[in-house]
Order: C-alpha cells, then sequence, then structure tokens
C-alpha cells in the first residue's frame, strides 16, 4: 500500500523530507523481499524520481532500479518496461544513453512478451530525449536479433510489435531500417510467420496509409508472385487476402488483379487454389468498396458505402472468367474452391445495385 501511493507522499512532504527519509524508503522497497512490492513501487518510478536532483537519482537510486530488469518476477520486470522510458525526460540525453539504452536492451530479449511489448510501446519518449539516429543505432541490433532468432515464436513475438513500433518511430525510419526485414519475413520456412508477416502488412498499411503501401509494399509483395520458390508465390496469395480490405480500387486493378492473372496457369495446384480462394475474398470486398476508400476506412467510420460501377465490372470481366477457367481444373481441390467464389460471385452480383 505504501509502495504504490509512494509518489503522493513524497509530494506531500517537503524536499528535505523527500531527501532524507523516503530516499532510502524508495530503495528499500525497490529490494523488498515480496514481488508485488516491487512491482507497486516500480509503477512509482518516473513520478518519484522527477522529485529528485540527478545527482541523487544517479548516486542512490538508479543502480538499485537498474538490477530490477533481471528481477526474478516477470510481472515486475514488466511494470519496470511500463515505466522505465518515463526516465529519459529526467536523465537527459548523455544519462539516457549511458544508464537506460543497455536497460532497454536487456529487456528486448526478456522470455516475457510483455516486458518486450512494454518497452517498445513506450519509445516515443526515449525517441524525444535521444533523437531516432541513436535510438535506431542502438535498438536496431536488438530488434535485428530477435527477428533472426533460431527459435520461430521468438521471431512471430516480435513481427507483432512491428506496428507499434513503427507508429512509435515513424515511417523515415521503418523504410530505412525495417523494411527489408518485414519483406523477409514473408520468405520465412515457418508458415505462422508468414502468416503473420501479411497480418503484419496490413496492420502498417493501416498506420501509414494507403499511399506509402502502393509505393513501399504491393510491388514487393506482387513481386513474390513471379518468384521461383512457390513458397513466395503462395504467399502473394495469403497477402491479397489480407490486404484486400485495407486497400482500395486502383491497387486491386492495376496491382493485384494482374499478379492473379498470372497465377491462375501456376503448374502447383496449391497456388490454384489459393487463387481461387483470394478471388472470393476479392469479390467480397469489392461488392462492399465505395470508388474511394478502403474498407477499413469505413469500419472505422461506421459507413455502410456504395459499390463502385468498376467493381461489379472487375468482378464480370477480369475475376469471373479466370475463375470459369479453374473449374475445369484437373485437381478437385481447385475445382471446388473455384466454385464456391463462384457463388459468392452470383451472390454478389444479385445483392448489389
Amino acid at each position: 500500500m505504501v509502495a504504490d501511493r509512494f509518489e503522493k507522499i513524497a509530494k506531500a512532504v517537503g524536499e528535505e523530507v523527500v531527501n532524507r527519509d523516503l530516499v532510502p524508503a524508495f530503495v528499500k522497497l525497490l529490494k523488498d523481499t515480496e514481488a508485488e512490492v516491487r512491482t507497486a513501487v516500480a509503477g512509482q518510478i518516473p513520478g518519484f524520481c522527477s522529485l529528485l536532483d540527478r545527482d541523487t537519482l544517479l548516486n542512490e537510486i538508479m543502480t538499485t532500479i537498474e538490477d530490477l530488469v533481471s528481477d526474478p518476477s516477470q510481472h515486475v520486470r514488466a511494470a519496470l518496461g511500463t515505466q522505465i522510458s518515463g526516465l529519459a525526460p529526467i536523465l537527459g540525453k548523455e544519462e539516457t544513453i549511458a544508464h537506460l539504452l543497455p536497460m532497454f536492451l536487456q529487456m528486448l530479449k526478456d522470455d516475457f512478451p510483455d516486458v518486450r511489448l512494454h518497452i517498445i510501446s513506450k519509445l516515443e519518449l526515449v525517441n524525444k530525449v535521444i533523437g531516432i539516429e541513436l535510438l535506431s543505432q542502438s535498438l536496431l541490433p536488438a530488434i535485428v536479433q530477435l527477428a533472426e532468432d533460431k527459435q520461430w515464436r521468438v521471431r512471430l513475438a516480435i513481427i507483432e510489435y512491428i506496428p507499434l513500433l513503427a507508429s512509435q518511430l515513424g515511417v523515415k525510419f521503418f523504410d530505412e531500417q525495417l523494411s527489408t526485414l518485414c519483406m523477409r519475413w514473408l520468405g520465412d520456412a515457418v508458415f505462422s510467420i508468414r502468416e503473420a508477416a501479411t497480418q503484419n502488412l496490413k496492420k502498417l498499411t493501416e498506420v501509414f496509409g494507403v499511399d506509402w503501401a502502393n509505393d513501399s509494399i504491393i510491388p514487393k509483395v506482387m513481386a513474390m508472385g513471379q518468384h521461383p520458390n512457390y513458397l513466395h508465390r503462395m504467399t502473394t496469395c495469403f497477402a491479397i487476402s489480407t490486404l484486400a480490405p485495407a486497400i482500395n480500387l486502383k491497387i486491386i486493378e492495376t496491382s493485384i488483379l494482374p499478379i492473379l492473372d498470372r497465377l491462375v496457369a501456376d503448374e502447383i495446384p496449391n497456388i490454384r487454389f489459393n487463387v481461387a480462394k483470394s478471388y472470393a475474398v476479392l469479390i467480397d470486398t469489392l461488392r462492399r468498396l465505395p470508388a474511394e476508400g478502403t474498407l477499413v476506412d469505413l469500419e472505422k467510420s461506421g459507413q455502410a458505402g456504395t459499390p463502385a460501377p468498376r467493381s461489379h465490372s472487375l468482378i464480370q470481366q477480369q475475376i469471373l472468367p479466370n475463375l470459369e477457367k479453374l473449374q475445369q481444373d484437373e485437381d478437385a481441390d481447385v475445382r471446388y474452391f473455384a466454385t464456391t467464389a463462384v457463388g459468392s460471385s452470383a451472390e454478389a452480383m444479385q445483392t448489389s445495385p
């Protein structure tokens, strides 16, 4: 209870009492034998430390805070991860580089995912103090190391944090430092990583916008549709199905449909029936897609939207002929998914104006 209200107590007494009595008490709470107490007092770190001068913080408290990075309790480390970035404005640029960055790097490798998430989610505070260039120089190697970890679950965990990291650090940082990494995940040997990588691209499109996606990721994803390795071509189909709601009519017409035209005749049956699945998603998307904007925009605004006439034209002139070809395919699975997609198309045309 004392630990949970330590900042309020400190603000209620004078500076002399804080320095004489509360600083030692704060250090004692940081070292408490009970993890719940350490967790509670970790939440008070930025607030209490903002009441102290920098010398007192560095000489009497910082070493104990640094010890919490390797605390045996994951809940203590997670609480620290939420609060530690708040020390950056108090410490200033030089001390943040000297004391906080090493702690960030260690916590980014923590086994408990909440610790990593909390560190990434609060990087904006650190960015304001030391600048994106220094931050990227320090953190990028740790992020890359996690992204290329031999354990696929570790790779999966860092993928899930990339959109949040991107929104914290901005499009320039992402394009220069992380874009290549995200595209590399699309070719990972583990299916779950490839699947997460396509979801990652959709979230990034929602963060940075459709124009950015059209310039930065759509061409690379479409290029994978011509890759000699069938897994890369398969990933293009998955990416199309995932990205469809987040992109606009123009991108579907100019980038998506041309690559599917090519993949309809792919030699691998699994590719062909995934093309049919992608067509089914596109039909559903086009049925509800307005002339401007994306389905994600409509969902956020709560508006139903009126499908563009061009959408019906694309379904009838470009998608249906290819699905009819796939309905005659020698592979039973291809025929099944093509027929399902044609059924979706018929329903779309009946329910649309």
